[in-house]
């Protein structure tokens, strides 16, 4: 049957959209030029943050993803069942720690307690009841109890089986190669449909460029570090205050700022790097000492636990730090879904209801207006 909306790119976003779409009895086809959820989406960590945003645009589709994810997980399980819909959803909370400038993170939390976000001001000696392995050289922290932490790749793929079991269809290894009249040309053939969604990730402006209607989303480069088993545990999602100034700058050069974090599989998380090298995957063992030893000045005791793995992805990036949601008015039946960088999987089900509210035409479930396509910073001037 022929589809209604052939999205593109199978990663957390465009599985998100797909799921959202057919939940409401659009026909979805999904291809991916690779493997399913196997791009951008498996090097992340999972985040749902409402933490390192500052009140604005960003932070209302956060508070909108934070309050979905929950009802669409238990949506996912009544359709697929508990083991097919297992994502290793995790409210544990996240814990953003000062070791110097307190006085910014507590005027930060502020301005988002402004906002409605549940930020409280904690002392030092709270902190380390919270995480007795952080280091007393703490001087103040902010609990923020609505942060949470799924597996993205398993949280993409059972989006992906829910369109499944709608009747839609899921196809990796197809690449999409241009916008014609009534349809996608792939290199499977065309595909007949009345719109396509462009949520490619990182390559995003790659496959804008081809479809004729150019954006200026760009790969943004980051590395993770995986420690062997270990009976070390970080109970929060921790970081530290610099993480939220490394997320809102939109310099090229390497970034670094300490992300910690323990996982079902007895492992930790140690992020997070920042840079723009274009699509240079190189690993660089200067940017991997630098995030291990942040992390030891965290939480000293890392010192003595083994790093078995580091992993690297790129971000799709975008000049204004916000995502691209929407139709193109350039190019009939073409719609946007990326430029999330990363916070792709926490905004995941805010973008998808988003998507799938303008175009079915519904009363949108935040102001669509900040994530237009065409503003200055993401279309350039023709």
């Amino acid at each position: 049957m022929q589809p209604d909306v052939v999205v593109v790119g199978a990663g957390i976003i465009g599985a998100a959209c797909a799921e959202a779409l057919s939940a409401a009895g659009v026909r979805v086809t999904v291809i991916d030029r690779g493997t399913p959820a196997g791009g951008t989406t498996a090097a992340g960590e999972g985040n749902v943050l409402l933490s390192d945003k500052p009140p604005g645009p960003e932070l209302a589709l956060a508070q909108a993803s934070v309050a979905r994810w929950p009802k669409l997980l238990a949506t996912l399980r009544d359709l697929l069942g508990s083991e097919q819909a297992e994502v290793e959803w995790d409210a544990k909370g996240g814990l953003v720690v000062a070791l110097e400038h307190a006085e910014a993170l507590a005027e930060f939390a502020d301005h988002q307690r402004s906002a409605g976000v549940r930020a409280d001001l904690i002392t030092a000696s709270d902190a380390l009841e919270l995480e007795p392995n952080l280091t007393p050289d703490v001087t103040a922290a902010v609990h923020y109890p609505d942060d949470a932490q799924l597996q993205p790749v398993l949280a993409a793929t059972t989006l992906l089986a829910a369109v499944k079991r709608r009747g839609g269809e899921v196809r990796g290894d197809v690449a999409a190669l241009g916008i014609r009249p009534g349809g996608l040309r792939t290199s499977e053939g065309f595909l007949n449909c009345g719109a396509v969604i462009n949520a490619c990730g990182p390559w995003a402006g790659q496959f804008s460029e081809r479809v004729g209607a150019p954006i200026n989303i760009q790969p943004r480069r980051g590395v993770v570090l995986v420690t062997s088993h270990t009976p070390f545990t970080v109970r929060h999602k921790v970081y530290d205050a610099d993480y939220v100034g490394a997320v809102e700058s939109g310099a090229a050069d390497l970034q670094t700022s300490t992300v910690v974090e323990s996982t079902r599989a007895g492992t930790i998380l140690i992020g997070s790097s920042r840079e723009r090298v274009g699509f240079d995957d190189t690993m660089r063992v200067p940017v991997l000492r630098e995030l291990a030893r942040k992390a030891v000045r965290l939480f000293p005791g890392l010192a003595r636990v083994p790093v078995m793995r580091a992993y690297g992805g790129f971000r799709p990036y975008a000049p204004d730090h916000l995502p691209v949601i929407g139709p193109d008015p350039r190019v009939p039946g073409l719609w946007h879904a990326t430029g999330h960088e990363g916070a792709g999987i926490g905004l995941a089900a805010g973008t998808g209801q988003l998507i799938a509210d303008l175009f079915l035409g519904r009363p949108p479930v935040v102001d669509p207006l900040p994530f237009r396509v065409d503003r200055p910073e993401v279309t350039p001037c023709t």
